[in-house]
């Protein structure tokens, strides 16, 4: 595979793709790919996306740099939902792959550099930005401005079914080797693409290495070779591969972690898609409007004990935390079109996202809630005053309870928010997932608790106003969140540059923590009503 890639001393030229395994390997599929088979000689053609740098969080398009464009000019790819959303762009590549045939071939060579395109290169390897390829409907690779793969990345075996399935060759695995060359214009200028070239050996000496400078033509060659491979080989590369990448995970410290540009391997680059990953999301929530509708007019039919208002319950659900994503979403967004980066939202998809808001999760709101007025109220298990009780006089105040009861669901996401985070804006897998639900399910028990306690504790004192209390007893971790993320941002964080990623970055965090907030808060909520009827349910009143 190739790649067009910057250093800060040099522009790569040159690179040598390592593609594995022939059709009679038995074995399996990684989560999330797909793999095809091809015969001698297939062509296959490399897909780019957005360039992405952990320092600003600005993803820009790949031809906004000056490579090599495809024949026929560019062409967008089809992208979901949660691709426009996240930034991606994904075009395709001059880059084309010869199957099992090995070759060294000319691209093209750039018109003069000037000086506006210099400083560009300069100040995108600066921010450290990176390429992202797509060989084969999978992230083939992500290469940096220094860290390149080791040559033991990207493995992978075959299942049986696909022997019998089709025969072939199959691409499971790469190696990268970037280098910078100096060619000559003139001489280069006179070949045709995808002319053979002769084969280079990467140059130590800086004098024969491609400089950037204005009025600097620059040409693009690349390399490949096909190396075939069989289970056994496979297998212990892949094994000794997963085990120094575990080992090496554990051993990070914190400040490494946060700081280091690391090597991404193959076996953790092989996922599911991102963007179809969110866009399930998205549905997801949408279609759940009619649970939330159902269980918020039900609850507030019970607490009211008659169902007028119940459109404006509905309402408020379906508009409450879409409108707050909405509004920081369309500030965050003139942000990034002022600096004219692919993570900026067009005009077409935020009218794509109203019309999945008001055509479709309003409307099941608004049916959950007409079901939820045709549910059987919750019954007191006792009568109520109609007059309300005077409620004593504390010596401390119920906010200060509320904040404090917020630090210990904290105390159980804390450890883990770290490695979250780091996965977020590091761009770095996540792959204890397991872990990670035994994190969630600690911290649910401990929301619950957290809200009965206090509850029970306002009940002791007479203070019979305990439902909002209840909400931000366990809502409150996500204040702890947020300040969480801040010191993120200033301590762990410090590549990030810049006002602009600053303010994307607080943007996101204030998002993810409101949605932490209304969770957590209604577990709390629910879990207090219970115990609350639980606990007069057993009264027992002569």
């Amino acid at each position: 595979m190739a790649l067009p890639l910057i250093s800060r001393r040099k522009l790569c030229t040159a690179f040598v793709c390592l593609v594995l395994v022939f059709q009679t390997t038995y074995g399996f599929y990684l989560p999330g790919s797909y793999m095809n088979t091809y015969s001698t000689g297939d062509e296959i053609y490399a897909k780019v996306n957005s360039l992405t740098s952990i320092e600003t969080e600005l993803p820009f398009s790949y031809y906004s740099l000056p490579y090599c464009t495809p024949q026929g000019g560019i062409k967008k790819s089809a992208e979901n939902l949660g691709e426009l959303l996240m930034g991606d762009q994904i075009d395709n590549s001059p880059y084309r792959f010869r199957m099992n045939i090995n070759e060294s071939l000319y691209i093209c060579t750039t018109p003069p550099l000037s000086e506006y395109e210099v400083k560009l290169l300069k100040q995108r390897t600066r921010d450290l930005y990176q390429v992202n390829m797509i060989l084969d409907n999978l992230p083939a690779m992500r290469a940096g401005v220094e860290i390149i793969g080791t040559g033991e990345e990207g493995m992978g075996v075959i299942s049986e079914a696909d022997k019998k399935k089709a025969s072939g060759y199959e691409i499971v695995g790469f190696e990268v080797i970037p280098c910078s060359v100096k060619y000559d214009p003139e001489k280069m200028a006179k070949l045709h693409r995808y002319d053979n070239v002769t084969s280079v050996s990467c140059p130590l000496e800086l004098d024969k290495s491609q400089i950037i400078r204005e009025q600097e033509r620059v040409s693009f060659t690349y390399e490949v070779e096909f190396v075939k491979a069989t289970l056994g080989i496979v297998f212990v590369i892949f094994l000794r591969t997963v085990r120094r990448d575990l080992t090496r995970y554990e051993e990070l410290d914190k400040e490494a972690q946060a700081q280091m540009n690391e090597e991404l391997s193959g076996w953790k680059l092989v996922v599911a898609s991102r963007g179809m990953l969110l866009t399930g999301m998205i549905l997801l929530y949408l279609f759940l409007g009619i649970a939330a509708g159902y269980v918020g007019v039900r609850m507030w039919t019970t607490i009211k004990g008659s169902s007028e208002g119940w459109r404006s319950v509905s309402w408020s659900i379906a508009c409450f935390f879409p409108g707050i994503v909405f509004v920081i979403l369309t500030v965050l967004n003139f942000i990034l079109w002022g600096s004219k980066s692919t993570g900026a939202l067009p005009i077409s998809l935020y009218f794509k996202l109203l019309a999945l808001w008001f055509c479709i999760s309003v409307p099941l709101t608004l049916l959950g809630g007409h079901f939820g007025t045709r549910a059987q109220p919750i019954q007191y298990p006792v009568c109520t005053n109609q007059i309300p009780r005077e409620i004593p006089a504390r010596k401390y105040p119920s906010w200060l309870l509320v904040l404090g009861a917020g630090t210990l669901p904290f105390g159980t996401l804390f450890i883990e928010l770290f490695f979250i985070l780091s996965s977020i804006w590091l761009g770095r897998f996540y792959y204890v997932f397991g872990f990670l639900l035994i994190v969630l399910l600690l911290l649910v028990i401990v929301c619950a608790e957290v809200s009965v306690v206090l509850t029970y504790m306002h009940l002791c004192v007479e203070d019979w106003m305990w439902w909002w209390k209840a909400f931000y007893a366990s809502g409150s971790v996500a204040l702890y969140v947020f300040l969480y993320s801040v010191n993120y941002l200033v301590f762990d964080l410090k590549s990030l540059s810049g006002p602009v990623s600053a303010t994307l970055y607080l943007g996101y965090s204030l998002i993810m923590a409101i949605a932490i907030m209304l969770s957590t808060g209604t577990i709390g909520f629910l879990t207090s009503f219970y115990f609350v009827h639980y606990l007069f349910s057993s009264v027992k009143i002569d």
